[in-house]
């Protein structure tokens, strides 16, 4: 197995990843909350969540990847204050609750097949797991862990003597009222609601009968219970953003240890925050940025991978029109790169990996040795770039070597040897492009210009990037 290092969130450090179960890795993560449209800062997570299976993939492991899809029980606050996500949504829609969850579940899985993320193995709506979820209550409950308190059932964070640890919560300086909106109901701010039976709104429409009266689960509860079903209860790995530490990923800590009796996740990983100029996307703010918003303007859902790929998953990620822009026009300038490999090569069969030259299997090398110094990105498209530009690799190497790096970056880089296949006239062209970059990098500039009116003679249009000269129908 290949070393793969993860910044571990519980320790705060970068720490090589071990298995429970040797060649095994158990992956949750946290899901949408389906009651809108998932936005760029959404859909950011999910895309670095897959680069992490694909590389545990890479490296050999066997990965079952569980994502929980949350269709009840989420407020608009985190710290169960708020309003309940899922009836604001059905009512700004006039939709019922149902109908919301199902459409917005739907068109969630339309925006990763889009940016080709990996389907997960198992996804889990909490509607059917409400079973689950009282099971665990009930749980808690045998153990100590909750009291009934205005109707709802608490789990008590002072039983639980490191609460808060990963979170790095100061119990002693926090006043009570000062994490969340003043709950009467609670005997300390840190406590969170397990089961609702009063329900803070009206037509609650959303509701199970439970040991403790017809309600309905807070929504901390849903991941323990679903991911302890699929994943036992010791998990590997269990991603999120940064945003879910102090409050969500905390108490899921409390609640499955409290339960279980045991140390829960061996390792959490968070992604941080993609930025617009405004300040962080919210879809609070009721003004927020689709997938399909970016292909209704003209780009393709895999120029957003691309760009979210030159950005390290534990830093700040500022958007823009202009670095989208970047990235389209790198995508495209690396396609036209991998097209001409496609046509040098005249459709002759690859070479296996284990049978390439010293100089790309370095590269290939390199390329996991970023992903596996916690999955950096950026220096893995450099790498990627950096083959794809050595001249002395021959090209039917640099095309194999590729396609294996995009196994894990997933930009359906085969698509270039599709286009290739019908146009009918690669050899020629391939030879001119090279030509004419072979008499600009000699100064040769009347030289260059001539092949440039003769590929536009052909139809063909000479596009200039940093990453080299690429050809677009004229």
């Amino acid at each position: 197995m290949k070393t793969l290092r993860l910044y571990n969130s519980d320790g705060r450090e970068l720490q090589e990843f071990k298995p429970l179960e040797s060649g095994h890795a158990g992956l949750y993560c946290c899901g949408p909350t389906v009651y809108n449209y998932a936005h760029i800062g959404n859909l950011r997570a999910y895309t670095h969540w897959d680069i992490l299976r694909r590389t545990l993939e890479r490296f050999g492991y066997e990965v079952k990847h569980v994502m929980n899809i949350t269709d009840v029980g989420h407020l608009t606050d985190d710290g169960d204050e708020g309003e309940d996500k899922m009836l604001k949504g059905a009512r700004e829609r006039d939709m019922s609750v149902w109908e919301i969850a199902e459409f917005f579940t739907k068109a969630f899985f339309k925006d990763i097949e889009r940016l080709n993320i990996l389907t997960p193995t198992v996804s889990c709506k909490a509607t059917g797991h409400i079973d689950d979820m009282i099971a665990l209550v009930k749980r808690l409950e045998e153990r100590g862990f909750t009291y009934e308190s205005g109707g709802n059932i608490y789990f008590d964070s002072t039983k639980l003597p490191d609460y808060g640890r990963m979170a790095l919560l100061d119990r002693q300086n926090l006043q009570h009222g000062a994490r969340v909106a003043l709950d009467t109901n609670k005997h300390s701010p840190f406590d969170f609601v397990l089961w609702f039976t009063k329900s803070k709104f009206e037509n609650q429409a959303m509701m199970w009968d439970s040991p403790w009266g017809r309600g309905y689960p807070g929504w901390h509860i849903e991941c323990s219970a679903m991911s302890s079903k699929y994943l036992g209860e010791r998990i590997d790995i269990h991603t999120g953003g940064i945003d879910h530490i102090p409050v969500h990923h905390t108490n899921e800590i409390a609640q499955s240890e409290g339960a279980f009796g045991h140390h829960w996740v061996n390792y959490w990983v968070h992604n941080e925050f993609l930025i617009m100029k405004e300040g962080k996307i919210s879809k609070s703010k009721g003004s927020f940025l689709t997938l399909q918003k970016l292909i209704d303007d003209g780009y393709e859902a895999l120029d957003y991978r691309y760009f979210l790929l030159g950005g390290h998953y534990r830093s700040q990620l500022i958007f823009s029109e202009e670095s989208l822009d970047g990235a389209r026009s790198a995508r495209k300038s690396l396609l036209g790169r991998v097209a001409s490999f496609y046509r040098e090569i005249k459709g002759s069969p690859l070479p296996d990996i284990s049978d390439l030259g010293k100089a790309s299997f370095s590269r290939i090398e390199a390329f996991d040795a970023a992903l596996g110094e916690d999955l950096n990105t950026p220096r893995a498209l450099a790498e990627l770039w950096q083959l794809v530009k050595d001249e002395t690799i021959p090209a039917a190497e640099r095309l194999a070597a590729v396609l294996d790096m995009d196994g894990v970056l997933g930009l359906n880089l085969e698509e270039a040897g599709e286009e290739t296949a019908g146009t009918g006239e690669d050899d020629e062209l391939s030879a001119l492009l090279t030509r004419r970059r072979e008499a600009r990098e000699a100064k040769n500039w009347a030289a260059a210009d001539e092949i440039r009116d003769e590929l536009a003679e052909r139809g063909w249009k000479v596009v200039d990037t940093p990453e080299g000269p690429r050809l677009e129908k004229a």
